[in-house]
């Protein structure tokens, strides 16, 4: 598959024609990640892999139970709180490999929704079953807690952001943030399909609509970045870590569950 393809297919069928986590090429970023063969085994018998999720489609909803965590396998979820006002508020993007629903061990139920930005295929692993395996593996344990803490430090971050950077600071960062997590999945990490819309963008990072095109556009200008369609490429990546207040460091996002 070439690098600059940013279709997310990370599961290998084997020969029965069964998907597994053992063939997964990003189970380093998931769950599986310095599980021995038995323990894998152990947790394919308690995934459930069932049918795409459209686009549009909610994953869960705010104040469901909370029954289940799920690891995308391919495709993108949204994930965003309803206040009694009615308005959504987004609280993440997130990618293949990453966890959702992470948030419900906090409550009995789900603090947020989940709805699929396009066609999606989740792995669900329901609650009951996934605390039995993390007393009997402690590797499954400490990776779910490292997820806990990639969403923690990620969130901090997005907070700094939004308090204290410009409208234009607030694009270049999330540019690069979304670059950074293509490339950890061994795609490009200048040029990748923005599979969320600039209204969720606009709500993401707390701005109008009007704002984040008059951004595209002026970055278009000064040659920062190309877009066409949903396909965007970052032109000048130092230029960006510059206007995002970062040039002498990588970016670093692991937005992992939610």
């Amino acid at each position: 598959m070439p690098k600059d393809t940013q279709t997310l297919n990370i599961l290998v069928p084997n020969k029965t024609g069964q998907t597994h986590c053992s063939t997964c090429s990003l189970s380093s970023l998931c769950l599986p990640i310095a599980l021995e063969k038995a323990d894998l085994d152990a947790l394919d018998n308690v995934i459930k892999r069932g049918r795409p999720i459209q686009k549009g489609e909610l994953l869960f909803k705010q104040g469901d139970p909370f029954k289940a965590v799920y690891a995308i396998r391919t495709g993108a979820i949204k994930t965003f709180t309803v206040a009694s006002s009615g308005e959504e508020q987004i609280t993440g993007f997130h990618l293949a490999s990453e966890l959702v629903g992470l948030s419900g061990y906090s409550e009995d139920t789900y603090p947020l929704s989940a709805k699929a930005l396009e066609t999606t295929t989740v792995c669900e692993l329901p609650l009951e079953q996934l605390e039995s395996l993390c007393d009997e593996m402690p590797g499954l344990r400490k990776q779910i807690m490292r997820n806990m803490g990639g969403e923690i430090r990620q969130d901090q971050q997005m907070m700094l952001q939004l308090s204290k950077k410009s409208a234009d600071e607030r694009m270049a960062y999330f540019l690069l943030d979304l670059g950074s997590r293509f490339e950890r999945r061994g795609f490009s990490s200048k040029a990748f399909r923005l599979s969320m819309s600039r209204v969720d963008i606009s709500n993401y990072l707390g701005l109008a609509v009007e704002t984040v095109s008059r951004i595209f556009t002026r970055f278009q200008k000064n040659e920062l970045i190309k877009t066409e369609g949903k396909e965007i490429t970052l032109l000048n990546l130092d230029e960006l870590k510059q206007l995002a207040g970062q040039p002498n460091e990588p970016v670093v996002c692991d937005k992992h569950p939610a």
